[in-house]
């Protein structure tokens, strides 16, 4: 069995093109462009906001290439493994980040009246949070499937399990991102197969736990008045809203060109980061945006067909909502820049410079291709069993009976 068993890796191994049948090329291209746009706008957005800050005009741009290759060393670690072996690490990650989301409250540096990083700075807790619910709770769905829609077993639970980590992410605070949890376990729920009115249920519980989240937060109230105020009259909305679309009036139709921006040097805030879409708007004008934009609406359909062709419901709730996901942290990132959320720290993916969201994002591809590969592996192992049995007919194919017209060949005898 052990030299059959090599006789076929080998054998598929060397039939041309068989390993780019694991990849999905229009999720590799779509994120590859964005990577790379991403790069060219860091450096533009980044050199004269490092240069005050750290010194260094290419601090920044330099940090985010050593992420990136951190981020692609992941992503192909992920992508080679069998997604399912997520679902038996996903309890060791959740427990990891939990503790981890308890050192931030205990160690962590605080920045701009927030506690959220290790390390210098350097690990956002928060980020990897976002990415181990995802593996948690479709693993844990997945197990729970047939009691997903009881109140004991499923909703209660998940509920819980929501609370826990999304409680420990606010005391940070970051409103933004225990908001985001509160969403994915909704998303997760649906892609799972709950029922409508359980669905429903637990939407209401988290729009009402976000209500109490912004009640006691002074931040989040300070958000909602001025977002409120905002949409009344543009004039009236916060400063860095005013600004982002200060730039995107600059920008026009088509843009000043990369590296013309003058928002960034005029008191845009973050434009490496939070701001980066502004940055975007105003050197590629609207219709660079809106690539952008495409760009992103590209990878969740891909992240869709992914999910559908599955071979499992963890695969194809892995997907979905990994690629649901990233659009979601895109969708709101830009949102916010043209004053159509509540402010939120939600970091443009593959884009805005960052290391936490930077691996994550891309960890997160890693799976997805990992489960398109699988996907493509369990599709190729059933055409070569089909054609083994069809080989197999032929090579043992005999004439039993004489073909009519044809006389049959008389048999030798001995005289």
């Amino acid at each position: 069995m052990g030299t059959g068993t090599r006789v076929t890796a080998t054998a598929r191994a060397r039939r041309p093109g068989a390993w780019l049948e694991q990849i999905d090329l229009p999720l590799t291209l779509v994120v590859a462009t964005l990577l790379v746009f991403g790069l060219v706008m860091v450096y533009s957005a980044s050199w004269d906001f490092s240069l005050q800050i750290y010194g260094s005009p290419t601090r920044i741009f330099r940090r985010q290439v050593m992420w990136l290759g951190l981020g692609l060393t992941a992503a192909l670690v992920a992508f080679r493994m069998d997604y399912h072996w997520w679902k038996r690490l996903s309890i060791l990650a959740m427990g990891g980040t939990v503790i981890a989301l308890l050192l931030v409250l205990v160690r962590g540096e605080l920045r701009l009246g927030a506690t959220r990083n290790l390390l210098g700075g350097s690990v956002q807790p928060s980020e990897l949070a976002k990415l181990v619910i995802i593996l948690y709770l479709a693993a844990w769905l997945d197990t729970h499937r047939e009691h997903i829609n009881d109140w004991n077993f499923g909703l209660v639970p998940l509920g819980a399990i929501l609370g826990l980590v999304g409680g420990l992410i606010f005391l940070q605070p970051d409103l933004s991102a225990a908001t985001t949890i509160l969403m994915l376990g909704g998303l997760l729920y649906f892609l799972a197969g709950g029922d409508w009115r359980r669905i429903l249920a637990l939407l209401s519980g988290a729009a009402l736990v976000g209500a109490l989240l912004v009640a006691l937060s002074p931040t989040g109230r300070l958000r909602v008045q001025t977002y409120v105020e905002g949409l009344r009259d543009p004039l009236t909305s916060s400063y860095h809203v005013q600004r982002s679309l200060e730039a995107f009036a600059n920008g026009g139709l088509f843009g000043v060109g990369i590296g013309e921006s003058s928002t960034k040097l005029t008191g845009l805030p973050v434009p490496p980061t939070d701001s980066i879409f502004a940055v975007i708007g105003e050197e590629t004008g609207l219709l660079g945006a809106a690539l952008v934009v495409a760009l992103y609406v590209l990878l969740v359909w891909r992240s869709l067909v992914i999910a559908r062709k599955a071979p499992d419901m963890l695969g194809q709730v892995l997907a979905a909502s990994l690629g649901g996901w990233i659009g979601m942290e895109a969708m709101i990132n830009m949102a916010v820049m043209v004053g159509l959320m509540p402010f939120a720290g939600n970091a443009l993916p593959f884009i805005s410079a960052g290391g936490s969201n930077l691996v994550i994002s891309l960890v997160s591809v890693g799976i997805l291709g990992s489960v398109a590969r699988q996907t493509a592996l369990s599709r190729q192992e059933k055409e070569r069993q089909l054609h083994a049995v069809v080989d197999l007919r032929r090579r043992h194919r005999r004439r039993r009976v004489s073909r009519p017209g044809r006389p049959a060949r008389a048999q030798k005898t001995d005289a």
